[in-house]
């Protein structure tokens, strides 16, 4: 499945379904089952243990051990089925519970949540129409959090219990609206469950996870040209790698707490993942591409926590997320990817066994002579590149300075006009007031020269008048 000798990898899509053929996809973890055919199996199989346990011996005794082991496994399913009802009430269906007109009307309100909206959803659920659903959520986070020391696989069991239960709820929606609502209880019910149930003490994901990080560290040689990724032999700008956002979209899968939210970073990752591969290569990106571009993406992130990421997925998400869509596709190629990882060796690499034993202890270096021609070419790419931009970060300071001096020119010229109009306007406001001042005083001085020539005339005449001319 893994090697080939013109693509390293290699898989189909019949290899990435279960193996009893229902149409879902597979997962490694399940033993290339699917979530629902895994758990009916595993059901069957504890069954058939628990009934064989009980047989009598070949003297006709039954077992003593056997005897305590079916009253523990009774002991514990009484317990379970305790906590059951503690969670979600009597099995009696909401319709026989609730009148038919509160039930439609907390349907209807429902139906009409937008896709996505998880504040919506939380607003509805608190108002008094939802007070069941809600007092179902709190029961069960509640007990949850006080049944938390219970093995993992069985808090996986009671959460899916309690995913069915709450769908049956919504049993008269079409199948996508009940998807999303689901979604929404999901993404409430791990998120306050994600502390409690994550890299839980009754399993060994700690240590897997410490495992598959030293085993992705110790394959930092592999180079895209091994897994024939279609890698681009110029970069296309200065932050190189082109699957960097692949690199970035994964590694942040740790930060989230609701399964699908890590699921849309696995998807996002993914996306990236297919836009790389479309840069690099002139042909569309296919399925062998894809898991070839993934496996060199998840061993350059060597993202943290990858098993307990995983294993949370697996167990508390919803598992139409898992068994069909465009997730479920995705989230399979990861568990391909990380199973290739963990069982690499020299074929799948086209390397003889010398040679890769060589690799892993450090004692050959993959294509040094080429790395250094590429990291040399490399360099000249990014220099000539640079070049270029400085000669266009030259030309557009020419530019500039020209438009600069131009605007300068034209601001002295439009001075010079405006202080020459100035100047003559000034000259005229000037002239008008020396002739107004002039024609002002002008006036007042010829009416004090014809009181004085009257003054005179009158002199005259007393001084000749004679004595007669007085005594008259």
């Amino acid at each position: 499945m893994w090697t080939d000798k013109q693509r390293g990898i290699r898989v189909s899509q019949e290899e990435l379904l279960c193996k009893n053929a229902c149409g879902y996809y597979g997962n490694p973890a399940w033993q290339g089952f699917c979530s629902k055919c895994w758990r009916e199996r595993e059901r069957a199989r504890a069954a058939g243990a628990q009934r064989q346990d009980t047989r009598p011996s070949n003297d006709g005794t039954p077992l003593t051990f056997s005897k305590f082991e079916e009253k523990k496994n009774t002991e514990k399913g009484r317990r379970i089925n305790t906590m059951r009802r503690l969670f979600w009430g009597s099995p009696s269906p909401p319709k026989q519970q609730e009148s038919s007109e509160s039930y439609a009307n907390v349907l209807k309100a429902y139906q009409s949540l937008e896709p996505g909206d998880f504040t919506g959803f939380l607003k509805l659920l608190r108002s008094p129409s939802s007070q069941r659903l809600q007092s179902r959520c709190t029961a069960f986070l509640n007990t949850m959090e006080a049944y938390h020391d219970l093995p993992v696989q069985k808090q996986s069991d009671l959460v899916q219990d309690f995913y069915q239960s709450f769908a049956e709820y919504f049993s008269s929606f079409p199948e996508a609206q009940v998807t999303q609502i689901m979604e929404h209880v999901e993404k409430l019910i791990m998120t306050r469950l994600h502390k409690w149930v994550f890299c839980h003490d009754s399993c060994d994901d700690e240590q897997k996870d410490l495992t598959l990080q030293r085993r992705i560290r110790s394959l930092n040689w592999v180079t895209p040209q091994m897994l024939s990724v279609p890698f681009p032999e110029k970069k296309t700008s200065v932050t190189a790698d082109p699957f960097l956002p692949a690199i970035t979209a994964i590694i942040e899968m740790d930060a989230k707490r609701a399964p699908q939210d890590k699921l849309t970073c696995v998807s996002k990752c993914s996306q990236h993942v297919f836009e790389a591969l479309s840069s690099s290569n002139s042909e569309p990106a296919n399925a062998d591409d894809f898991l070839s571009g993934l496996i060199y993406v998840v061993l350059k992130a060597n993202p943290p926590r990858l098993h307990s990421n995983m294993q949370y997925v697996i167990r508390f998400g919803l598992p139409h997320s898992l068994m069909a869509g465009e997730s479920g596709y995705y989230f399979t190629n990861l568990s391909c990817a990380v199973a290739f990882i963990e069982k690499l060796d020299g074929p799948a690499l086209n390397l003889s066994p010398d040679e890769f034993e060589g690799y892993m202890l450090r004692q050959r270096v993959p294509a040094a002579a080429n790395k250094r021609r590429q990291v040399a070419r490399d360099t000249q790419h990014l220099l000539e590149e640079l070049q270029g931009r400085q000669e266009k970060l030259d030309q557009g300071m020419d530019a500039l300075n020209v438009e600069l001096n131009k605007w300068v020119q034209a601001v002295n010229t439009q001075l010079d006009e405006a202080t020459s109009q100035f100047s003559l306007v000034q000259k005229e406001i000037t002239a008008q007031v020396e002739l107004s001042q002039a024609s002002s005083s002008s006036s007042p001085d010829a009416s004090l020269q014809g009181d004085d020539k009257d003054q005179t005339v009158l002199v005259l005449t007393d001084q000749h008048a004679g004595p007669e001319d007085t005594d008259c």
